[in-house]
């Protein structure tokens, strides 16, 4: 098992992850293999992030092994062999799922990073595994921050089309984003974006969940949101978070929206903080939506 005292390069070399350990920590920042995990749950290494917390970077990967070593596959690409080979930054890219029932429905992660990294082990994979630990099916995509948007709708049509061999519900899904994850979860929530993308039979999410985020972009065709960010975030507003949530709401639009005061950017589960238990508001906002969606079938 991982403790906080394991090192990167022990956690990317673990036999059990393959050729794909690399993929857990950031690929496009410098990470130094001989520290610990301790050492890397801060904010000089994951940037822009607060709250990190190594007991949940220990405890997310430690759930990845015991998965991996249990014979289930953790990891997968979204693009061919062929497609890497022709442009090898493809090879940066793919799911990491994190189980939950099988036949549920699947929620899709999208960590920030700023378009500059991914920092998924501090803002999608502890969202990946707590919504899985309800029962959820739950993905954790690593993308390229050069080209995010066609990397989420790819890995949309991957899901979809693996939906048996994954074994999930494709409909009804969610997709849930912090900082620069949240603007590909909302941008990709609108139906016209997924068809823009050429991917429209994926059908819409049934809900976003976004935090902290900048995204201001409405239309009528948004996707239902929940979104939540701290009173004193520097780089997402929280009144323009809000005016966008109104905006939507003009559109007849589902919304729920919650500021927590005190908190700064990139909270993430807010563990120990006023936004614990945001995720299960979020998981609840969701279900509504489900239910919704049954109603008017």
């Amino acid at each position: 098992m991982f403790t906080k005292d394991t090192t990167v390069s022990e956690v990317v070399c673990d036999p059990v992850f393959g050729d794909f350990g690399r993929l857990l920590f950031p690929v496009d920042r410098p990470m130094d293999g001989a520290a610990t995990l301790a050492e890397i749950s801060s904010p000089s290494v994951y940037m822009w992030y607060s709250s990190i917390d190594a007991d949940e970077t220990v405890a997310v990967l430690n759930r990845l092994r015991r998965d991996a070593a249990a014979g289930q596959r953790v990891f997968y690409p979204i693009y061919t062999p062929q497609e890497t080979a022709a442009d090898p930054s493809k090879r940066d890219t793919g799911l990491f799922y994190f189980r939950g029932r099988p036949g549920a429905k699947f929620a899709v992660m999208n960590a920030g990073g700023g378009f500059v990294y991914v920092g998924a082990m501090h803002d999608s994979f502890p969202h990946a595994r707590a919504v899985s630990a309800m029962g959820y099916n739950c993905f954790a995509l690593i993308y390229r921050p050069d080209d995010p948007y066609r990397d989420l709708a790819r890995a949309l049509a991957f899901i979809h089309d693996h939906a048996a061999e994954l074994a999930v519900d494709p409909d009804g899904y969610s997709l849930w984003g912090g900082s620069a994850g949240a603007r590909m979860a909302a941008a990709l929530g609108r139906r016209d974006a997924l068809a823009q993308l050429g991917v429209a039979r994926v059908g819409q999410a049934a809900a976003v969940v976004t935090q902290y985020t900048g995204y201001t972009g409405t239309a009528p065709d948004d996707a239902p949101t929940y979104a939540c960010v701290g009173s004193r975030d520097g780089i997402a507003a929280p009144q323009a978070m809000r005016r966008r949530l109104q905006r939507l709401e003009s559109y007849g639009i589902p919304t729920e929206f919650h500021v927590y005061e005190g908190l700064t950017h990139g909270f993430g589960l807010g563990s120990g903080t006023a936004a614990a238990g945001w995720v299960r508001a979020a998981v609840s906002f969701w279900e509504a939506q489900m239910k919704e969606r049954r109603r008017a079938a």
